[in-house]
């Protein structure tokens, strides 16, 4: 039976559901975000290993890996000026993959990685959420946010039978994150908003691979065997460990506390290049173009989803429910940043750096005249 849900102070206790064939809904800014987004792991995804479940293909996890290079764009038409794309491959991912192969003149290969192939050059433009910006900005100063891609909320799942049924009864559990991403900052936003910290659980991280199982895909068997208290963890991860704990299962959401962003990122040189930037522009337009695809028949596009990612179609429609996808950059994208960089400097043993340094990660240019054309 379907474990229940409540919401005190908008914590859901989510069971599992039927695949359903989720659409886009209009979206709304969210309230301040708390926390980071997007992540550095350098774990691939490959399957569950659950019984009568398909293996699926290993891909790496939210980069550190260089991964292969993305297939440069074909001047064609417009004679645009070659790009290349890259990006973690999750479901956020989603509206970039389908720009890519349905709405870029002559289609575009999206390469495996994040910002950190921006710096290396194997890419013009990538993905990652701002916990990643923070970090690699420190390396490449060059980089900037240009679009908000997805909208990501995520979720904690405990079991219930060590005795935890809400936050506060975390105190004193074991709960496996990957540390130093944006999954490991939900838990510590999530712990401070009852008045706990980080030393008030045990937190361990991944689990080294084993049998083609990474350390993420080994999270939800872990829960389920009871080798830990709960997981928290980007989707669809969470899925798997609700479906197999069923009434067993608690999960902890706060959608007002903590969103990921999951933003494209370029260089500030190449954004000044017309050429190049017209490229940049153009395939802005076509993630605008992919959303609205994707809001009429999500349905269509699973398959290209579940190829390159490897999730599965029941994974990609549950998880679904769990983002949102913007056309814009989040009205409080810079206070975001202000915020999580106080938490990654302490990571890192560095000073935040002041308003004034992170707002020039931000160029909103880019998306202004890909949806407005250029002021004159």
């Amino acid at each position: 039976m379907p474990a229940a849900r409540f919401i005190p102070k908008a914590l859901a206790v989510v069971a599992a559901a039927a695949v359903t064939a989720a659409l886009l809904g209009a979206w709304a800014p969210a309230a301040p975000a708390a926390g980071p987004t997007g992540d550095t792991v350098t774990q691939k995804h490959g399957s569950h290993g659950k019984p009568g479940k398909p293996g699926k293909p290993d891909k790496p996890g939210k980069p550190d890996k260089p991964g292969k290079p993305g297939k440069p764009g074909k001047p064609g038409k417009g004679k645009l000026a070659p790009i290349s794309v890259s990006g973690s491959y999750w479901i956020e991912l989603a509206p970039v993959l389908v720009a890519a192969d349905k709405f870029y003149p002559g289609g575009l290969e999206v390469g495996e990685g994040g910002i950190t192939r921006i710096t290396s050059g194997e890419a013009d433009i990538a993905t990652n959420a701002e916990t990643q910006l923070l970090r690699e900005s420190l390396v490449n100063p060059d980089l900037r946010i240009i679009m908000t891609i997805t909208v990501s909320f995520y979720r904690m799942v405990a079991r219930k039978s060590p005795g935890i049924e809400k936050i506060e009864d975390l105190k004193g559990k074991t709960v496996m994150v990957p540390r130093n991403t944006s999954a490991h900052y939900f838990v510590v936003a999530l712990l401070e908003s009852v008045g706990l910290t980080i030393d008030d659980v045990n937190v361990v991280g991944l689990l080294p691979e084993k049998d083609g199982q990474s350390g993420m895909d080994q999270m939800s068997d872990a829960l389920i065997r009871g080798d830990v208290d709960a997981i928290a963890i980007w989707e669809p991860e969470p899925i798997g460990a609700i479906e197999g704990l069923g009434d067993d299962a608690v999960v902890f959401q706060d959608r007002e506390l903590y969103r990921e962003v999951f933003n494209l990122h370029a260089r500030a040189t190449d954004l000044a290049d017309p050429a190049k930037r017209a490229s940049i522009i153009k395939f802005v337009q076509g993630i605008v173009k992919a959303n609205k695809s994707l809001d009429r028949n999500l349905e269509k596009h699973i398959p290209l989803i579940s190829d390159v990612t490897g999730f599965t179609p029941h994974e990609i429609a549950e998880a679904w429910h769990e983002m949102e996808f913007p056309n814009a950059i989040i009205p409080d994208m810079l206070d975001v940043l202000e915020r999580e960089d106080k938490w990654v400097a302490r990571e890192t043993d560095r000073e935040p750096r002041t308003r004034e340094e992170l707002a020039t990660f931000i160029d909103y240019s880019v998306l202004e005249e890909a949806l407005h054309g250029k002021k004159k």
